[in-house]
């Protein structure tokens, strides 16, 4: 089972990871790339790179013909999958088998049977690990019809999951808390089911309300040897996406380790196991534990347990894979100390998580690189965020002495790495980090989702205080305003703009980089200093006094306004023009893409009669479907889209005519 050079199955970040361990023990890589990623940062870590096809993953990471054909072209003996796309494909594990190439993963045999959730729990409970109350029937024979689902929910009580028995991340899930919420839980998880896996075939499962999950990392070798190294605690979630990690759980004793370690073990053993995987638990709130799946690769938060054992998972991966025993044993294995890992998504979490897209002006996270924190990322600066992939784009991860020491160097580590040019989730993660129910490890898998129906105050957009408006001010007043002159110490008005808010700030430079700067009855003197007077724009960091108190901030100006990020959260301003153009005010005849993506249902066509609140068209981007709506009642004069089109945010997709007195923006002063 020797080899020599790996191919990459994957991209991004885990791709980085794997090709620097690759390389520190020695093997050569091979990147993969599709059109959207030719300039990421694999493609260039990697000793050799093979462009594989265009940016949608299904003809490029999914195509199989495209990843073996590269694995030929570049002579590569071995293939790891990383996470997601084929990673869990037993199909394409026995396609590396067969052309006689080492597999960096499970048996297909072993990712067949787990890889079938329903299949998995039947396995589970031949090996006496505790499942949770559920539905488990499959194909025509078994009821896979509406009705009987239907009738089995009613059986087993509310409120259920409906899940996509090849499922995974989330995907081909929907949860119905009462049984007039069934039929659009079966039509959404069946359609999101077949899209992402090819396989719409659902099972239902009891939900656990109020759980958490919890996870056991096991690695199982060739020579009968299997271990679990601790539990990853994964309960801060949204729409059932891992949001925080953490290890140890704050929740698990000693006993409870050992009781779902030995479980985990079992697991693993009744399917023939072999590598990295992890079985995944949802813990009721008397700390009981149930089997909800195992997934049959590497983790995307698989360095927290890095972090608190020691070991290097894909090192053992490769070690194992090459036919070696596991590098230790069950005895040896001990946790120290607290990790947390917080994944940074390109979504903006004060408007539902909507997934972004765009260059990014300014990511060095070299700058958040003290002792203790790691970042795992794929993205640099002046790249472009596609709405391709998944929206993660990075992961900090800290380790600390305990708990607290973690959460405070996790929120110092996202301060001091901001993302500018796509908006991101990093406030939030440090705000919810810091949230009580954080803190006090009474979160659920539920209550960020529940928050979001509650308004709690977590999930509302933070605003600029004064000190950052003033700071904007004397940005855009020394370098990249209107064409005024740095060197100009003439007063003038300048209007701005930050989310909502609009203010009107008096701006008086001194022509020695101190700015007077004034609204209502308030006023400040702000030095700036890092300001390059030879650069027509403000890009970097720069240093700010104001009543004697020295502050760094990162300020990047562009066409599309200032970007400042400041003591941990990131704002765009922008001027406001004295001649706002009319056709940006918001138009109830136009339905427009929120996002870029791709589309997936059109649910009406021209001549059809709509109502306010109606679907029109949905959008799929970063494994999210977007939905736009009807903003008022009227008729459809014109569709845009066909299903499939790739669209950008902002794109047309839907023109209505408006009901009489529906407030279409023609209709004032016009003769009938």
């Amino acid at each position: 089972m020797s080899f020599s050079k790996i191919l990459i199955a994957n991209r991004g970040e885990i791709a980085c990871r794997v090709i620097r361990t690759a390389r520190d023990l020695g093997y050569r890589t091979v990147a993969v790339y599709s059109d959207a990623d030719r300039e990421s940062p694999h493609v260039k870590l990697a000793d050799e790179a093979v462009h594989i096809g265009p940016s949608a993953a299904a003809e490029s990471y999914l195509c199989f013909d495209a990843l073996l054909g590269a694995a030929r072209k570049t002579g590569a003996d071995a293939v790891h999958p990383g996470y997601g796309f084929l990673s869990e494909n037993a199909a394409f594990a026995q396609a590396c088998l067969d052309a006689g190439w080492v597999f960096i993963g499970p048996p297909p045999a072993a990712i067949q049977a787990m890889g079938d959730k329903a299949l998995a729990k039947r396995r589970m409970l031949e090996a006496g690990v505790p499942c949770a109350p559920g539905y488990l029937g499959q194909g025509a024979a078994d009821g896979q019809d509406d009705p009987r689902l239907m009738a089995e929910a009613l059986k087993l009580g509310f409120p259920l999951l409906v899940k996509a028995v090849a499922g995974g991340g989330g995907r081909g899930m929907r949860l119905a808390r009462e049984a007039g919420d069934m039929q659009q839980a079966i039509t959404g998880a069946r359609r999101e089911a077949q899209s992402a896996f090819g396989d719409g075939t659902l099972m239902l499962e009891r939900l656990i309300d109020n759980g958490r999950h919890i996870e056991i990392q096991v690695f199982a070798d060739t020579h009968g040897n299997a271990v679990y190294l601790g539990e990853r605690d994964c309960t801060a979630q949204r729409r059932r996406q891992k949001v925080i990690e953490e290890a140890p759980s704050p929740v698990v004793s000693q006993t409870m380790r050992e009781a779902m370690g030995r479980d985990a073990v079992a697991a693993a053993l009744a399917v023939g196991y072999r590598g990295a995987g992890t079985v995944e638990f949802i813990v009721d709130e008397h700390l009981k534990h149930y089997f909800l799946e195992m997934n049959t690769r590497l983790q995307v938060e698989h360095p927290v347990t890095e972090m608190v054992t020691g070991f290097d998972l894909v090192e053992w991966q490769l070690r194992v894979a090459a036919g070696e025993p596991l590098p230790a044993c069950q005895a040896d294995i001990r946790l120290s100390g607290h990790a947390i890992e917080a994944r940074l998504y390109a979504e903006d979490p004060y408007q539902g998580f909507a997934p972004q897209t765009g260059k990014i002006l300014w990511w060095r996270p070299e700058a958040a690189l003290y002792s203790q924190v790691r970042i795992d990322d794929g993205i640099v600066e002046g790249g472009v965020v596609t709405p391709f992939y998944d929206p993660m784009v990075a992961k900090i991860i800290v380790h600390g002495r305990d708990r607290d020491d973690a959460i405070r160097r996790l929120r110092a580590a996202l301060a001091n790495a901001p993302l500018l040019g796509v908006r991101n989730n990093a406030r939030f993660l440090s705000d919810l980090v810091n949230h009580t129910a954080f803190r006090t490890a009474s979160m659920t898998t539920a209550m960020i989702d529940q928050w979001l129906e509650s308004g709690e105050p977590l999930l509302r957009q933070p605003l600029p205080g004064d000190t950052v408006w003033y700071l904007a001010a004397a940005v855009f007043c020394l370098q990249g305003g209107a064409g005024w002159r740095p060197d100009s110490v003439a007063a003038f008005d300048l209007p701005l703009r930050c989310l909502d808010e609009q203010r009107v700030l008096r701006v008086r430079p001194d022509g020695a980089g101190r700015v007077a700067v004034s609204m209502v009855d308030q006023s400040a003197l702000i030095s700036l200093n890092g300001l390059n007077p030879a650069i027509p724009a403000a890009h970097g960091e720069i240093s700010y006094e104001i009543d004697n108190v020295t502050r760094k901030a990162i300020a990047v100006m562009t066409a599309s306004g200032l970007h400042l990020a400041v003591d941990g959260s990131s704002f765009v301003f922008n001027e406001v023009s004295p001649y706002p153009d009319a056709h940006q005010a918001q138009d109830a005849t136009r339905a427009c893409a929120p996002v870029a993506g791709k589309v997936t249902q059109v649910q009406v066509m021209v001549g059809a009669k709509v109502s306010e609140g109606q679907m029109l068209v949905c959008v799929e981007a970063m494994k999210m479907e977007m939905w736009v709506a009807s903003q008022a009642g009227g008729t459809v004069a014109a569709v845009h889209v066909r299903l499939g089109d790739q669209v950008e945010s902002g794109t047309l997709l839907v023109e209505l005519t408006l009901d009489a007195g529906n407030g279409d923006p023609d209709a004032e002063g016009r003769a009938d």
